[in-house]
């Protein structure tokens, strides 16, 4: 493949310099690169940033269709996403300009997964709220194993008792299931919403969408935003769970309808929740039902859209974005979203 038509000279612009390991590209010639690093970038400042820039990184940043005109952003040729995501770039029209997408699919795959894993154990056995009751001095006031029954007396599943339900088959949910059958679980995979029984692409087994839902007393969430996927699992979904179930969501806000959630916690309906993402981030008490004023005593586990973090991710991110600019500029193989 030959290196495609472009200047010879790019201008980096990164966004979110705080959250990445920025490598020592080497440039091939004739090209010449300047970075500009910006530790985070806010809404604000965003168009004055970026307007110079040839090649764009961000983690997760909001690129819309204003940002990404000509009049805003007129010499973009290229935007790297330091992630595994990209519902946060318009891709539409990075097509229509003909701008390049990159993401770094797979980095993150062993922590995400582990994070999903962890999520499950303290939902399952309430360990926030076993800290926090022991902290504050309630073991000592009363027994507490009482506090930690179901609804119908009932105490925790162990690991060969759960039933995995795993959405989204990529890298993550893989490891997700693999970890899950290592702990004696039985693990059924997902098939699309709206279809039946079906094979996946490397020849396994898919059980309907409707019968994970309600067989699955783990329930993990691992698939890509996009409109198929918005308010996945909402409140005919958990009408019909299992109520021992406990939902998991390691994938994007936006793929559970989280007021649904909220009431369906509230009424008793499963067991309990955790989830690493919001529908609006960063999230707080003032703008996610999930943090709001009367959630506090919900089994219900909120972590700040970190399951990404760990060594391994930040090694296997910065590699990728390496191989993705050099890619680019030379022609090899790189990435390609758009």
């Amino acid at each position: 493949m030959s290196p495609p038509q472009l200047p010879n000279h790019h201008h980096m612009v990164v966004l979110q310099g705080d959250f990445l390991r920025i490598p020592e590209f080497d440039i091939p010639e004739p090209y010449t690169l300047k970075k500009t690093v910006y530790p985070q970038t806010t809404l604000a400042n965003l168009h004055e940033r970026i307007y110079d820039a040839s090649i764009l990184v961000l983690c997760a940043f909001p690129i819309d269709a204003t940002a990404l005109s000509e009049e805003k952003s007129p010499h973009l040729k290229l935007i790297v996403l330091v992630a595994s995501g990209t519902d946060c770039v318009d891709l539409e029209v990075c097509r229509k300009r003909g701008i390049a997408v990159t993401n770094c699919p797979g980095a993150n795959i062993a922590a995400v997964s582990e994070h999903a894993m962890g999520l499950y154990f303290t939902t399952r056995r309430r360990l926030v709220d076993m800290h926090a009751q022991t902290r504050a001095g309630e073991w000592q006031k009363k027994i507490l194993m009482f506090r930690y029954l179901d609804k119908h007396g009932d105490p925790p599943l162990t690991c060969e008792d759960e039933v995995v339900g795993v959405i989204g088959n990529g890298g993550v949910g893989k490891r997700i299931a693999n970890l899950a059958r290592g702990l004696g679980m039985k693990v059924l995979i997902s098939g699309r919403k709206n279809f039946g029984s079906s094979i996946g692409p490397e020849g396994e087994d898919r059980t309907p969408f409707d019968t994970v839902i309600k067989e699955s007393t783990v329930l993990f969430l691992a698939v890509p935003l996009h409109e198929t996927t918005r308010n996945l699992i909402s409140t005919p979904e958990l009408e019909v769970m299992s109520h021992h179930a406990v939902l998991i969501n390691v994938s994007r806000g936006g793929v559970v309808d989280e007021e649904a959630l909220v009431k369906a916690l509230r009424e008793n309906k499963i067991a309990g929740a955790a989830t690493d993402v919001c529908l609006k981030e960063p999230a707080g008490p003032n703008n996610s039902p999930l943090l709001a004023e009367g959630t506090e005593d919900l089994n219900l586990v909120v972590t700040p859209h970190l399951a990404w973090l760990s060594q391994k991710t930040a090694q296997g991110y910065s590699k990728l974005f390496k191989d993705a600019v050099e890619g680019w500029l030379t022609g090899n193989r790189y990435n390609v979203v758009v």
